[in-house]
């Protein structure tokens, strides 16, 4: 596509890392100053009106509104009010597969800082993306070619 990639763990504070490394799920506490970092990146990007993609981990509603409004999501609980016009256009794709897939890719990972080991608590913590958060779901178990196709195929058609 040509756009800017980010991945989200290259911007974890060194205690998210240290945390995971030693095998502790992050919390909500842990993960919100990240998340904030992460939507100024996305409005930096849109400033400039350049398209992004960033891989993240954005387990929760509450995380994913955070990419798309920064602290005024976590100040406020309510939705964006029409003519607010501060959230960003993103589209979320739930890449959905079932644990034993994702820990067999995990087990093959390395130099990565966090551990197989937290991918229970990930799962845990999964609140899959649900209408009328924007967003599609793709299979972890196609191809690569097929899961690449399915996400522009998204993209381009809206």
């Amino acid at each position: 596509l040509g756009w800017k990639f980010y991945d989200a763990d290259d911007y974890h504070p060194p205690e998210n890392k240290k945390k995971m490394s030693e095998g502790i799920p992050l919390s909500d506490e842990d993960r919100i100053p990240w998340l904030c970092a992460l939507h100024d990146i996305l409005r930096r990007e849109d400033s400039s009106r350049q398209d992004a993609i960033l891989a993240c981990s954005a387990l929760k509603k509450m995380y994913r509104r955070v990419l798309i409004s920064g602290t005024s999501a976590i100040e406020s609980n309510q939705p964006e009010q029409p003519g607010e016009n501060t959230a960003l256009k993103i589209l979320f794709v739930h890449l959905d597969g079932p644990i034993d897939i994702i820990a067999s890719r995990l087990e093959k990972r390395r130099g990565h800082f966090m551990p197989p080991e937290l991918l229970k608590s990930q799962f845990d913590t999964l609140e899959p993306p649900s209408a009328p958060e924007n967003f599609i779901t793709v299979s972890l178990e196609k191809s690569l070619p097929e899961i690449v196709r399915e996400i522009e195929c998204a993209i381009f058609q809206g």
